[in-house]
């Protein structure tokens, strides 16, 4: 918790004002193993943050890892994800933010029926908890389900569609960045906040999909030129982090001038 709230700071006295929250913050949290009572103990530093977030004018996310899989064919794996899901949604509850933080997920896997994936994704999405409805969001990937597999699930479920520049350019129907940006917006309520957006570039050798190390400034600054006047919230996937994020401010900056 102290280390999330330096980072906070040092985001703030660098203009980093969108963040996504490690899912690490309180290990073994969703595991049955787990048998404090975290959520009370920390209670008084999550407030303190929260406040610090709120008063900074900062916005934040929480991104679960792989196997939290809400279409999964395995109701153990179904079961175990929703508790994950769960414990985001109580971090971000603590720091009382409001339902523009979100947890955001893949669709999932396809198991050999993408349609039957599809509507399992839907079906056991009407299930979960209002509170974690509220704070669920999906992102398309570079394999299986695309843009507007997300924005047609979206069509029968309302949960927002977040963008993925990268997957997008792997995994495509040929729509243009500004295209899916412009369609996937409608899917975001003003409760939601802005849409957001995942930006990275292909990282030269590496399988299609694979995040670069560092920013590609040449991309950035099309990727800006693209999609100028529209609204959103960027957040960098790129292995250097806060490097490339306090580069990407100062470009966008210089750019927009």
């Amino acid at each position: 918790m102290g280390c999330l709230a330096r980072i906070l700071a040092f985001n703030r006295n660098n203009g980093v004002l969108f963040f996504r929250i490690t899912s690490d913050l309180v290990p073994f949290a969703s595991h049955p193993v787990m048998d404090f009572p975290w959520q009370d103990h920390f209670r008084g530093m999550f407030e303190d943050i929260g406040k610090f977030i709120k008063k900074s004018g900062m916005r934040v996310s929480m991104h679960p890892g792989q196997y939290t899989l809400l279409n999964s064919n395995r109701e153990t794996v179904f079961d175990n994800s929703v508790k994950d899901l769960e414990y985001h949604t109580q971090v971000l509850d603590l720091l009382e933010t409001d339902s523009k933080a979100k947890v955001q997920i893949h669709v999932g896997g396809v198991y050999g029926a993408k349609l039957d994936a599809m509507d399992r994704f839907v079906r056991r999405y009407e299930t979960l908890s209002k509170n974690l409805r509220k704070r669920l969001v999906i992102e398309n990937d570079e394999r299986n389900y695309s843009v507007m597999d997300c924005i047609e699930i979206h069509e029968e479920t309302g949960i927002p569609v977040v963008l993925d520049t990268l997957h997008h350019e792997v995994l495509n129907n040929g729509e243009s960045i500004p295209e899916v940006l412009a369609q996937i917006s409608k899917t975001w309520e003003s409760r939601d906040g802005a849409p957001i957006v995942h930006y990275s570039s292909q990282q030269p050798g590496s399988r299609p999909g694979a995040h670069a190390k560092t920013l590609d400034v040449s991309h950035f600054r099309q990727f800006l030129k693209n999609v100028e006047g529209m609204d959103f919230d960027v957040m960098l996937e790129v292995k250097d982090k806060n490097h490339s994020a306090v580069k990407a401010i100062g470009i966008a900056g210089a750019e927009f001038q």
